[in-house]
């Protein structure tokens, strides 16, 4: 374990080129804060608890009754973002499948989306619908080194194939919408030759010959080391190869599959062409990797009619990132864009606690890092005087002296592939429409044997 007792260091470059019952939380009762403060401004704990809501547990299977509320602030979206303010927190990852599992079972939503590979999604979604392997071994080989690679993933993988043995014809999926990182392997580039050999044979050499040198991608690191130059000719190659796919149309379905598929490799190929140690091209990169995570999950959204819920970090699914000079346009602004208000962001904060996180943003180990109570002056501070201990609130709906505290940009913690990381100035209703916040959060759990 790993403790700072001050949200200071040094800011790392989140690179995430290659970056898947407990005790119930009762609301607890605090002393409930002054009307006013000293200088005569109104103090904003009051008007928050005038929207809040309080979220009897995070942990699945407990009774949905505390949801409703959160179902009615979600209404007919189509889309909802689930951030999370760390990327290993038990109580993040629980809360994920336990407002699924709700809106599955009450809002019809039918699909689980997670800021992970496309091919490493399909593999998870193959699983799914056939049963065929084991659950815990495909998280394994799906969510290898990533922070989601924990026993709370395999609980919601689990819950989603017993879903589909019940309901044969009304099943639940799993997409990835992000790049193709940390792998492609044969077998996904299989997924879109094959369908060429088997309706459109006499363009299959040409097919082969642009994805030669590039397929299969068994490792992002090392493919990162080749010269750029060479880098570059490759990524050309993978559009090429998804131009071609995308002219010898054949079965709809069929044919879309493969398409998206093309397009997986090609906007994966594009993103490496990335210079690790360029930190100024960096923002560019960022941005086309949030479009393109924003334009997987409106393909799957339109392909299929499904409603998504969409799991990523929080400065993936809010309309603004708290580092928006690394993040200059994100995922959920993106989905704002096409969806409008189809698309509904949730964001989470935390007052303390363990998570899991590394020492460097490329490489390196997930590990265990603590957190004491957030600092005066902070986001999270003013938020955990609420009355409840975990609740959440409607930001567009909130009391007018809720809101204008919501709209101020103060410090707020999100932790994302490196830490430390100090707090960063950010105004939570300019980036999502619904909060969540948790008095205290621990490291998700390691996966088992």
């Amino acid at each position: 374990m790993v403790r700072h007792r001050k949200h200071i260091g040094r800011r790392g470059l989140l690179v995430t080129a290659v970056a898947a019952m407990g005790a119930v939380l009762v609301p607890v009762a605090v002393q409930a804060a002054p009307a006013g403060t000293a200088d005569g401004k109104q103090n904003p704990v009051r008007a928050l608890e005038q929207a809040a809501r309080p979220l009897r547990s995070t942990e699945p299977g407990r009774h949905p009754a505390d949801l409703r509320a959160l179902g009615s602030m979600i209404g007919d979206a189509t889309v909802v973002g689930l951030g999370e303010a760390t990327h290993g927190s038990h109580e993040f990852f629980a809360m994920k499948e336990r407002v699924f599992r709700y809106l599955v079972e009450e809002k019809g939503f039918t699909t689980f989306a997670l800021e992970m590979s496309w091919s490493a999604g399909l593999r998870i979604d193959d699983y799914l619908q056939t049963g065929k392997g084991d659950a815990r071994e495909i998280a394994r080989e799906t969510l290898t080194n990533s922070p989601w690679e924990r026993e709370e993933f395999v609980s919601l993988i689990e819950w989603m194939r017993g879903y589909n043995s019940r309901h044969p014809k009304r099943t639940v999926h799993f997409m990835g919408d992000d790049l193709g990182a940390p792998a492609i392997s044969e077998a996904f580039f299989g997924r879109v030759t094959d369908y060429v050999q088997q309706n459109h044979s006499e363009v299959l050499p040409k097919l082969n010959e642009l994805y030669t040198g590039l397929r299969p991608i068994d490792d992002v690191f090392a493919y990162l080391r080749k010269p750029l130059a060479e880098r570059q000719q490759l990524a050309t190659k993978a559009q090429e190869a998804l131009e071609l796919v995308s002219g010898q149309k054949g079965r709809q379905e069929a044919f879309e599959w493969a398409e998206q598929n093309a397009r997986s490799i090609a906007q994966t190929a594009r993103f490496l062409t990335m210079n690790p140690d360029d930190p100024d091209s960096l923002p560019t990169f960022q941005r086309f990797r949030d479009q393109v995570m924003a334009q997987n999950v409106t393909w799957w959204q339109r392909h299929t009619g499904q409603k998504i819920l969409l799991s990523a970090h929080n400065n993936h699914v809010a309309y603004a990132a708290s580092e928006p000079e690394l993040y200059p346009k994100t995922q959920g602004s993106f989905l704002r864009d096409t969806m409008g208000g189809n698309y509904l962001p949730i964001g989470f904060t935390f007052h303390q606690g363990s998570f899991l996180s590394k020492d460097t943003a490329l490489g390196g180990d997930w590990k265990k890092f603590t957190v004491d109570a957030a600092e005066a002056g902070s986001n999270e501070h003013t938020l955990d005087q609420v009355r409840y201990r975990d609740f959440f609130l409607d930001v567009r709906h909130a009391p007018a002296s809720a809101r204008d505290w919501l709209n101020t940009a103060r410090p707020t913690l999100n932790v994302g592939t490196q830490f430390p990381v100090k707090p960063r100035d950010v105004a939570l209703a300019k980036g999502f429409d619904v909060l969540i916040h948790l008095s205290e959060v621990r490291e998700a759990d390691k996966l088992k044997p």
